[in-house]
């Protein structure tokens, strides 16, 4: 999960959040513009805070790799679950009562 942690991934794959923000970069980026930030080897400067990635491989290794996008990769079938959980513990603060 982005954010949290010692060690959470600074290098997703995910336009937004490897490009400079408009604060600091005015102008426009065209797509294939944004190519030297995609290659970059830096952290995203604009980091998805609570974003869950794909995460490790088979062999529970996870290498913090942009072009990775497999393991990289925010998207909204590996969030909505977790969204979905975490909506119901606040919703239910004792969840004792409902589940059996």
């Amino acid at each position: 999960m982005i954010g949290y942690g010692d060690r959470y991934p600074q290098r997703i794959h995910h336009r937004a959040s490897s490009l400079p923000s408009i604060k600091d970069h005015p102008q426009r980026i065209a797509c294939k513009e944004g190519t030297p930030y995609y290659s970059s080897s830096g952290s995203n400067p604009n980091p998805l805070i609570g974003a869950v990635v794909g995460g490790p491989g088979e062999d529970d290794a996870y290498e913090d790799d942009r072009a990775d996008f497999r393991k990289s990769e925010p998207t909204t079938y590996i969030n909505a679950p977790l969204v979905g959980v975490l909506a119901f513990l606040v919703g239910n603060p004792n969840p004792s009562h409902i589940i059996h």
